[in-house]
Order: C-alpha cells, then sequence, then structure tokens
C-alpha cells in the first residue's frame, strides 16, 4: 500500500477534472481526495497498490475530454486511513 500526492498543471479547472478523477479512482479501488488549488492546479492524494496508482496517474494524463494537462508532479507521502475517494474544496 502506498499513497502519492498529484499536482496536475494545465486547463484543470471548470472542466469537470476533480468529479471524473472521482470516478476514475473509485473505479480503481482507489482511496483519497482531489481538490482544486487556487493557482489553477489540481491536488490529489491517491492511496492503493503502485500498479493502481501509476494507473491513476497515467489516466490524469488524459483526464476528462476538455482538459489540457501539462504537467504532473508526485511525490510519496505517508499512508492515512481512508475509506473513500472524496471531493474537497
Amino acid at each position: 500500500m502506498m499513497r502519492w500526492r498529484i499536482t496536475i498543471y494545465g486547463r484543470v479547472q471548470g472542466v469537470f477534472y476533480r468529479k471524473s478523477t472521482q470516478q476514475k479512482a473509485r473505479q480503481l479501488g482507489l482511496v483519497g481526495w482531489v481538490m482544486n488549488r487556487p493557482d489553477g492546479s489540481v491536488l490529489a492524494e491517491i492511496q492503493g497498490t503502485e500498479e493502481l496508482l501509476q494507473e491513476m496517474v497515467d489516466w490524469c494524463w488524459q483526464g476528462p475530454p476538455a482538459c489540457d494537462v501539462i504537467k504532473i508532479e508526485k511525490t510519496e507521502v505517508p499512508v492515512e486511513p481512508s475509506e473513500a475517494f472524496e471531493i474537497r474544496i
């Protein structure tokens, strides 16, 4: 079990990026959260197996149809008790 913090840059706000991320994470059985940041990026913490985390990051490059991702930063963070994948405000 691992937990990654990922920051997604580009046109990722106002394009249903958070909701799509939540749906994909739930589909993969991941837990964590996603939120918009004031600088226009999206921040997420995702937790699961390394294979599933990488699949999620690969999906984040594509995201929903209206987005345009230009950069993703990823760091490993400590695993936390989580039961769901939520959208934070």
